[in-house]
């Protein structure tokens, strides 16, 4: 069986991938796993990824990195010189013969090396072309070096987390390279999905900062027009908390949740006080919930814990590292690990199509040796390129699909708010009786909070809403109708909740054969942990996520990036079982738990220990690429006014590290040549810190983070996410759609980080719908209720524009 054999949804896709490193990688590998032919095209000296260990291993002449051959498993591989003429005239034909081609070589890269998209475009009108740089292709800031942590620091992620006494902490694991890799891919197939209607491909330029600030913020640009400022640098109580036998890891979303937490730990009197509901007040307090916690947590085992807190519906479950996550029982019961092709054991991919060999995973191959399949990927290049003509239509690639939305919270409705970006009419269904609980989590307190939540209006746009109360017979009975019209529908409750409604797959599936479900359950739909509670906070601890961001002595959340990026997983599930639906006219359902998005984005910890025995950790904000790298406190207060100013920086070549020894003034202390090497300067950063420390804390922030940059060091100051905006970048690519809500006014929103040559930046098509807003276009207009059936619904409370208990 070779690569091509295998039956995917997107069998005949051919793509093209020229970048290096991780996030093209990641957005390849999607894309061959689910069956498309890729072809990554390299440098006679081979992707650096090939040599690359986090552990530092050393690698023999002929072998290539675990992490690489993670990432281009079942892919083909072919060298391009694009220094010849040979080179380029190979890239060009190979480009111009395939569907989307990758590249990340940064502003005026390609065009630099002879594949300029103009040109391109001309010669191959068909082709999208994705490229992916830190800061988006054009703008005053697009040269400005970065690493993924010095635009982490940019968004203001990093100082909403941690500990003020210990200082600001960015997310662990190079967590900023893998996340913008699914907006990459998805970026791909948009394109092509819309060059397949009209001809005509796009050039789809990926910002990195753009997908950082909707996934590793809670949409706090929106929260910053909604509230005062800043945002806290906090921790959540509960959440990584220490047992008897290693670490547990909690979360109480809601005010019943803490009650029940603090009856839990025998200490109810504190669930009663009122103050603590806010978890502002807990942080205040934070050494007197830390001792009462720590009093219950230490005296019992984890799966003591766990096995109690789950029977209360409190949200629990162990926390996941390398060596522990292939054995916990979830995974091991759904095969969640398989094993390379190389012999080490790496995640699945993230997602089940039931409808496509029983949701087997698909058969991995090797990931190429460099250049190996050079002569028959040279002999296709005359080869006739077979185009079906254009279908026709309107160039939005969802234009003219139907979705039922039953989602809550922020992983659903992302998700279904890119179908409606992307051109499909979306109908979100709530109730009055029990609403999004999102629109209550934080909002502004008025008369009609529920409408002023940020995270609501950041991922509820390009939607209708309706309410429609599921436990009646006639609500239940709306719903099916619009099932029996939908192309997808969506939810993202417990595994248990679908079917209690009376709505599970086969019900689906009777009333509309062609209908997708497309369903995100934490943990699942099989499993021990089927039914157990959770959200973002439990996956991003079990999934590794935790385990590498945090320090040494705490292990913290990310706090927010597994909703956006299990939506955004979600999304293109759901575009695989159209392309199978294409072929088959039939629907399928689609699963794509939570966790296992954030398991392949913490893949690296499974592969070191699998394949070297080697044990990934933590290190506060030191990695295993940059060095030195950290965040330096300065000489100034935070424009917020929250304790000292920090400046982040990164230095990860020896480029860098000469550039930022000579902007220290050439210190004889940073002279040893061990420090030329970074091995040399790993070993030695507490003594590099403090002389970096020494020089930030004689200048602002600001000033430190000019100097820096000038140099060439990549560098940012660490803004409280509060003060995202103004941001010339941002303002200048169009990152933020300005619209006016009746209620909130005029808000600034937030856009996708792909920005496309043939779509207008701006893809918000409705503002985020206000509670029932849309009961009576749907009823009357889709469904044909009279008036006075739709006045007796709402005398019974099957719908309305308020909440019940309000």
């Amino acid at each position: 069986m070779t690569i091509q054999d295998f039956e995917g949804p997107l069998r005949g896709l051919r793509v093209i991938d020229l970048s290096a490193g991780i996030t093209g990688a990641y957005a390849t590998k999607l894309l061959a796993d689910a069956g498309a032919d890729v072809v990554k095209l390299e440098p006679p000296e081979g992707d650096p990824l090939r040599r690359w260990t986090a552990s530092g291993q050393a690698l023999a002449k002929d072998q290539d990195g675990a992490l690489f051959q993670f990432l281009n498993t079942s892919k083909r591989g072919a060298v391009a010189d694009l220094s010849t003429d040979a080179g380029r005239s190979l890239a060009v034909d190979l480009t111009a013969r395939a569907d989307v081609v990758f590249e990340s070589w940064g502003p005026g890269g390609a065009a630099a090396r002879g594949l300029d998209w103009e040109t391109l475009h001309e010669a191959s009108p068909h082709t999208t072309w994705v490229s992916i740089s830190p800061w988006g292709g054009e703008g005053p800031w697009a040269d400005r070096p970065s690493t993924e942590f010095t635009l982490q620091a940019a968004t203001g992620s990093t100082a909403f987390r941690g500990l003020p006494a210990l200082g600001p902490v960015a997310a662990g694991g190079r967590l900023g390279e893998w996340i913008p890799g699914v907006y990459a891919a998805l970026g791909g197939m948009f394109g092509w999905l819309s060059a397949r209607r009209t001809g005509a491909g796009h050039h789809v330029d990926v910002s990195m900062f753009e997908a950082l600030c909707l996934s590793m913020t809670i949409y706090h640009d929106l929260n910053s027009q909604l509230f005062e400022g800043p945002l806290m640098q906090a921790i959540e109580t509960p959440s990584i908390e220490p047992a008897r036998d290693g670490w547990v890891g909690l979360c109480t979303i809601t005010g019943q949740q803490w009650k029940d937490f603090c009856a839990l730990i025998g200490r109810s009197e504190v669930g009663e006080d009122k103050r603590y509901l806010d978890a502002r007040n807990r942080m205040e307090d934070l050494e007197f919930i830390h001792e009462i916690i720590h009093a219950y947590t230490r005296e019992h085992t984890v799966a003591e814990i766990c096995e109690v807190a789950q029977l209360l519906r409190i949200p629990a479950n162990p926390l996941g590292d390398g060596r522990t996550l292939p054995e916990m029982e979830q995974f091991v019961a759904r095969g969640t690990f398989v094993e390379n092709p190389a012999g080490f054991l790496q995640p699945r991919p993230p997602y089940r199509l039931h409808g496509l060999h029983g949701g087997a995973a698909p058969v991995l191959r090797p990931a190429p040796r460099l250049g190996e399949h050079a002569e028959e990927v040279a002999a296709e290049r005359s080869a006739a390129r077979e185009s079906a003509s254009p279908r026709g239509g309107d160039a939005y690639p969802l234009a003219g699909l139907r979705v039922l939305d039953l989602t809550a919270f922020w992983a659903g409705p992302i998700a279904t708010s890119v179908f409606g970006e992307m051109g499909a009419d979306v109908i979100k269904v709530e109730s009055i009786q029990r609403p999004d609980g999102m629109r209550f989590a934080g909002s502004v307190m008025n008369d009609t909070m529920w409408e002023y939540n940020p995270i609501n209006h950041g991922c509820n746009s390009s939607k209708r809403g309706v309410t429609l109360r599921l436990d009646s017979d006639e609500g239940l009975a709306l719903v099916k109708r619009l099932v029996e019209k939908a192309d997808i529908v969506a939810e993202n409750f417990s595994a248990r909740v679908l079917e209690n409604f009376g709505l599970g797959w086969k019900t689906i599936r009777e009333l509309n054969p062609r209908a997708i479900l497309l369903r995100m359950p934490s943990f699942g739909l099989d499993g021990p942990w089927r039914d157990n509670v959770g959200f973002a906070m439990n996956v991003e601890q079990v999934s590794g996520l935790a385990w590498m961001t945090g320090y040494p002595q705490m292990p913290l959340v990310v706090r927010g990036a597994c909703d956006p990026v299990g939506g955004m997983h979600a999304v293109f599930a759901a575009l695989l079982a159209l392309e199978e639906r294409e072929r088959t006219g039939e629907g399928q359902l689609v699963e794509v738990p939570l966790v296992e998005p954030a398991i392949n984005l913490a893949a690296e910890q499974v592969v070191e220990w699998s394949a070297y025995g080697a044990f990934l950790e933590r290190e506060t904000n030191r990695g295993p690429l940059a060095a030195p790298q950290g965040c330096y406190p300065c000489g100034d207060r935070a424009a917020t006014g929250q304790g000292a100013a920090y400046v982040a920086l990164a230095c990860e070549t020896d480029a860098q590290w000469q550039a930022l020894r000579e902007v220290l003034g050439d210190p004889a202390v940073l002279a040893p040549a061990a420090l030329d090497q970074a091995a040399g300067r790993r070993q030695a950063h507490d003594e590099i810190d403090e002389t970096i420390v020494r020089w930030t804390s004689e200048r602002t922030a600001g000033a430190a983070e000019e100097a820096l940059l000038a140099a060439g060091v990549p560098a940012s100051v660490v803004i409280n996410a509060h003060d995202l905006s103004p941001n010339p970048q941002l303002e200048h690519r169009g990152f933020f759609q300005q619209q006016e809500h009746p209620l909130a006014g005029s808000l600034r929103y937030p856009g996708q980080p792909q920005a496309y040559s043939g779509f207008p930046r701006g893809m918000r098509r409705r503002l985020p719908p206000m509670l029932g807003e849309h009961n009576e276009e749907v009823l009357r207009g889709e469904l044909g209720l009279t008036g006075e059936e739709i006045e007796q619904l709402r005398d019974e409370q099957v719908i309305g524009d308020r909440p019940s208990f309000m």
